[in-house]
């Protein structure tokens, strides 16, 4: 019953805070889920993480990888499209940038259900996916 965020670092100023964090636990609660996240401080940090999910195995996974795409588009040795591929639970994109997306690099079974980019505005990137995610539950009434 859980909705997991994984996210990865941000520069300072971005629109993920507390007030953002509780609407989308609202919205969750109100559909009975559980968001909870994980914040990472860089890629082998978010690459644990999805391992993490992994074993967690929530119903849904948000991802938002912050400033770390252009690190794992540099070094592919790390290991997010595997520990993207091994992620047995369903995930969406979330960004602020289109400059941020993962993109689908060798994977063949781990690419998202949907990628989500409003750029300069994170918090709508969230609502949308998070919308996305209860309506594939199954728990969102329209």
């Amino acid at each position: 019953m859980t909705i997991m965020i994984l996210r990865g670092p941000h520069p300072t100023g971005n629109s993920f805070n507390g007030e953002l964090l509780r609407s989308l636990q609202q919205l969750a609660r109100e559909a009975g889920r559980i968001v909870e996240v994980c914040a990472c401080t860089g890629l082998r940090d978010f690459i644990a993480g999805l391992r993490v999910a992994r074993t967690q195995t929530p119903e849904f996974v948000l991802l938002d990888p912050g400033d770390i795409a252009l690190e794992a588009q540099a070094h592919p040795e790390a290991g997010l499209h595997d520990a993207l591929d091994e992620l047995t639970a369903p995930y969406i994109e979330v960004h602020d940038d289109s400059d941020t997306a993962i993109g689908s690099g060798s994977c063949h079974r781990g690419a998202p259900l949907a990628t989500i980019i409003i750029n300069g505005d994170l918090s709508t990137s969230y609502r949308i996916a998070l919308g996305i995610a209860l309506r594939q539950l199954g728990t969102l009434q329209c």
